[in-house]
C-alpha cells in the first residue's frame, strides 16, 4: 500500500496547489506540475509492481479503471505544464486518486496475462482511447458550465481560470480527435484479433463501442462541415462517452463483479 498511499497524497497536494492557483492566490504558479508528475509516476509504479508479481498485465475492472484514471491524469498534467487548462486537474486528479484507491483496496486479478500480444495490444489501445475520450467528456462539462455561467453572469473563481470558450472548444475537439483515432485502432485490432465474439461475451461490447465510434465520428464531421459547437458539442460528447462507458466498464462490471466471469 506504500506506492498508492504516496500517489494519493501527491494527488491531494497537487489539487491544493491547483486550487490556490485557480482562486487567484497564486494565479501563475506552476508548483503543482512537479507534484502531479510525481503522483502520475507513483500511480504508474503501483501497476508495474503488481504486474511483476503477476508476471503479466492486470486489467480486471478496478485495474482498468485505475489505468484510465492514470491516463487522464498524465494528459491533464501535460496540458497544464504547457499552460493550458490547469483547472482541469481539480476534477481529474481526484478521479484518478479514487480509481487508484479502489484498485489498491480491492486487490488484483490475473485477467490478461494469458492473452497473446495481439489481444494485449487491443486492450492497451482501448484503455488509451477511453482515457482520452473521458478527458474530452470532462472538458465538455467544463464548456457547458462556462457557457451557463457566462449567460447568467455568474463566473466563479475556478471557472474564471478556464481559457476562453473558443480555446476550450478547440482543446475539446483536439482531444476528441486523438481519442477517435485510438478508438478506431481499438475497433480495427478487435476485428483482426478477436475471432469468436459470442464465446467471449463481446457482442454487446462491440455494438456499443461501434455506436460510440459513430457518434464521435458524427460530431467531428459536424464540427468540420457545419461548425458544431457549444451545447451541441457537449450533448454529442457526453452521449458518445456514455455509450463507451457502457461498452467497456458496464460489461466488465456485470461479467467480473456480478457474474464472476472474465471480462
Amino acid at each position: 500500500m506504500l506506492m498508492p498511499a504516496i500517489a494519493l497524497a501527491l494527488y491531494l497536494a497537487a489539487c491544493v496547489l491547483l486550487w490556490r492557483t485557480a482562486t487567484g492566490a497564486h494565479p501563475h504558479a506552476r508548483g503543482w506540475v512537479p507534484v502531479a508528475v510525481l503522483a502520475v509516476l507513483f500511480h504508474a509504479e503501483t501497476h508495474v509492481e503488481a504486474w511483476r508479481l503477476l508476471q503479466g498485465p492486470d486489467m480486471h475492472f478496478f485495474a482498468a479503471l485505475s489505468l484510465v484514471g492514470l491516463g487522464m491524469a498524465a494528459l491533464t498534467t501535460a496540458y497544464g505544464a504547457t499552460g493550458r487548462m490547469p483547472a482541469l486537474g481539480l476534477v481529474v486528479f481526484p478521479l484518478a486518486a479514487l480509481a487508484l484507491l479502489a484498485y489498491a483496496l480491492y486487490g488484483h486479478a490475473d485477467a490478461v496475462s494469458r492473452l497473446d500480444w495481439r489481444l494485449q495490444l487491443h486492450a492497451w489501445l482501448a484503455l488509451l482511447a477511453y482515457a482520452a475520450l473521458a478527458l474530452a467528456a470532462v472538458l465538455a462539462v467544463f464548456l457547458w458550465a462556462q457557457e451557463r455561467a457566462l449567460r447568467r453572469r455568474r463566473l466563479s473563481h475556478w471557472l474564471a481560470a478556464l481559457p476562453p470558450l473558443t480555446e476550450l472548444e478547440t482543446l475539446l475537439f483536439r482531444t476528441i480527435a486523438v481519442g477517435f483515432v485510438l478508438l478506431t485502432a481499438t475497433l480495427l485490432t478487435g476485428v483482426l484479433f478477436v475471432h469468436d465474439l459470442l464465446a467471449q461475451h463481446l457482442v454487446h461490447k462491440t455494438v456499443l463501442s461501434v455506436l460510440s465510434w459513430l457518434a464521435f465520428g458524427a460530431l467531428l464531421l459536424g464540427r468540420w462541415r457545419r461548425g458544431w459547437r457549444g451545447a451541441t458539442a457537449v450533448r454529442w460528447t457526453l452521449a458518445a462517452m456514455a455509450l463507451l462507458v457502457l461498452a467497456f466498464f458496464g460489461s466488465k462490471f456485470v461479467l467480473e463483479l456480478v457474474l464472476r466471469r472474465p471480462g
